[in-house]
């Protein structure tokens, strides 16, 4: 009887699966605390085939997905969770060699809605996927609805404190960029070096944000996550401001301030990705709005504070001791007050306590699964951001507007003296220090126009477009204005800039500039995300380092040109170049569609 038995076991062993045989119902697979036992039923071949075919089925589709990835490409069921009506950054995915003070969703870069685990290539077979990988028990791969340990369900009131705190490390870095442009004059008359190489101390710094990013960057997508990514640059950072205070000549300052400016890239990086991290779709655009004036704000108030530093005669030693304890704060309410946002992060850890709490090493996140090596590492973190800014005319075009204004901010800081100072109007330091601050309460109002209408907007459109995102150039609008406004106004600026005019008048053409400023920010980082998607990361990496690149560049030829050509012609000059750069999203507009369908690294969105 037994071998009776045996035979008709092994026969049903052998026997083939046909999808038009009725299968046995199968019990959902728990979470066991231990390693179950094995189970001798006769059911069990069924189970275990219906298992493998989940696992065959599963790697035949993720072949399909591009290597590299921590999670395959999304369906389009999971693009209905992404209302990327956020700022993009940088500044996240497996992807990303390094990003910008505005930055992108992780949940469009890694191509995963952590909550939802939905994770699998684009098409009809997506569903069936996601059903067969929530069958596997040991996968910690989304957390479970209303998990505290989930940031997105964290109390509203802390996720602002961090969301300030995040705005607060960026404000410090920019800060630190732009703040020695009111001590020039100092460092000229302690180190004996000409008015170029006083430059540097600025234009070095923002070079360092050249290299940064493409460490930074990665580093918070590991298991160390956000918080020890950032500790691990923020140490440094502040220990090499004390650097800059006791710097004994001209080399050793310049070296000190390269090094902090690749530092202090760390929170341009990663803090746009903790805010989302900690907001969901619906209401992370108005925080990463507010966000947004952060990384706009520092370069604005530094000249305020070190203005008034060189007006009331002090050693130029006390800015740098006062970016000391700046910094030193800020990485105090980062070791002790923002916890660790990164999801795939999270959900490692708690893949790991689940090993220690059962002994059960099989537990794993999708993290703890993902293969790297040096060859794919350098691509995506070197190469592949310069191969898209070879290959794609659409983000080549926009690279080189965004660098060009990117580079008149930093221009303004040796601009305004010719201006303001004993050239011009003939004010203080202190006092030409305050003429920054219109540049901020420009960026404050176009902030404040895109939360109040053109977010709206595009939430409109998205609402009527969905399943399906709207077309990206529906994001150019406000950079179209932007780019208009702004080249408005730098006339406005220069040919009021007499010093028989009223300096009101170049103050208000200055808020005009900071309107112009952010809305071409805010709106072309949003289409390069929109448009890229996947290759998101590495399209922004390509444009933070060339835009940076540009911000350290113009200030070294502004001293020259705004005193051979005088501010209205220089102003007329740069004018000039602006209109024609305003062009770019116009012709985005009408011809977007027809390049995204050439490209290879824009999916049919």
């Amino acid at each position: 009887m037994v071998d009776n038995e045996k035979q008709i076991e092994q026969q049903q062993q052998r026997q083939p699966q046909h999808p038009e045989q009725p299968q046995q119902p199968q019990q959902p697979l728990q979470h066991p605390p231990t390693k179950p036992p094995i189970n001798h039923s006769v059911t069990l071949p069924d189970a275990n085939f219906a298992r493998q075919s989940s696992i065959k089925r599963n790697r035949s589709i993720n072949r399909k997905s591009s290597a590299g990835s921590l999670y395959p490409t999304p369906t389009n069921d999971s693009l209905k969770g992404l209302r990327r009506d956020s700022v993009p950054l940088p500044s996240v995915g497996a992807e990303l060699a390094g990003a910008t003070d505005l930055v992108l969703p992780p949940d469009i870069a890694f191509g995963k809605d952590v909550e939802r685990g939905s994770h699998s290539d684009i098409g009809e077979d997506a569903e069936e996927v996601i059903e067969e990988e929530k069958s596997d028990p040991f996968m910690i791969d989304k957390f479970d609805d209303g998990d505290t340990r989930n940031p997105k369900n964290w109390n509203t009131n802390y996720r602002w404190l961090l969301t300030f705190i995040a705005g607060l490390l960026v404000l410090n870095s920019t800060f630190s960029s732009s703040a020695p442009s009111g001590i020039s004059q100092e460092l000229m008359a302690e180190f004996g070096f000409s008015r170029e190489v006083a430059t540097l101390a600025v234009s070095l710094f923002v070079a360092g944000y050249t290299v940064g990013p493409l460490l930074w960057g990665p580093l918070s997508e590991t298991t160390l996550g956000r918080k020890n990514g950032m500790l691990m640059a923020f140490i440094p950072y502040t220990l090499l401001t004390i650097g800059c205070a006791l710097s004994p000549n001209t080399g050793s300052i310049l070296v000190f301030r390269f090094l902090t400016g690749c530092f202090g890239a760390s929170p341009l990086v990663v803090c746009g990705a903790v805010i989302s991290d900690l907001w969901d779709p619906k209401t992370r655009g108005i925080a990463m709005s507010v966000f947004a004036l952060a990384p706009f704000a520092g370069p604005a108030i530094a000249p305020v504070i070190s203005g008034f530093i060189a007006a009331a005669g002090a050693d130029w030693r006390i800015l740098f001791w006062a970016l000391f304890a700046f910094a030193g704060f800020c990485t105090l309410l980062l070791g002790l007050v923002l916890p660790e946002t990164y999801a795939p992060a999270l959900l490692a850890r708690i893949a790991k306590q689940k090993r220690k709490e059962t002994g059960d090493d099989r537990y794993k996140s999708p993290l703890d699964l993902r293969k790297t090596d040096f060859k794919s590492t350098i691509h995506n973190t070197i190469f592949k951001p310069f191969i898209l800014l070879a290959y794609e005319p659409m983000l080549s075009a926009l690279t080189l507007f965004m660098s060009f204004v990117y580079g008149i901010l930093y221009l303004l800081f040796e601009s305004f003296p010719f201006v303001y100072g004993a050239p011009g109007h003939g004010f203080n330091k202190g006092i030409q220090g305050l003429m920054f601050l219109p540049l901020f309460i420009g960026g404050f109002i176009a902030c404040t126009i895109n939360i109040l209408y053109f977010n709206p907007q595009y939430t409109k459109a998205l609402e009527k477009t969905a399943p399906k995102l709207p077309d990206p150039e529906m994001r150019l609008y406000p950079g179209a204005l932007g780019g208009i406004v702004f080249a408005i106004a730098f006339f406005w600026f220069g040919w009021t800039s007499y010093p028989s005019i009223s300096f009101w008048s170049p103050l208000i053409a200055t808020s005009l500039i900071g309107i112009g400023i952010l809305f071409v920010f805010l709106s072309l980082f949003n289409y390069i995300i929109d448009t890229y998607l996947w290759s998101a990361g590495s399209a922004l990496a390509a444009n933070t380092v060339i835009r940076s690149a540009f911000g350290a560049g113009f200030p070294l030829f502004a001293a020259q040109m705004f005193e051979r050509l005088n501010p209205r012609w220089a102003s007329t000059l740069l004018g000039c170049l602006a209109i024609l750069l305003s062009f770019i999203p116009f012709g985005l507009i009408k011809f977007g569609p027809k390049l995204r369908s050439m490209s290879k690294f824009a999916p049919d969105t």
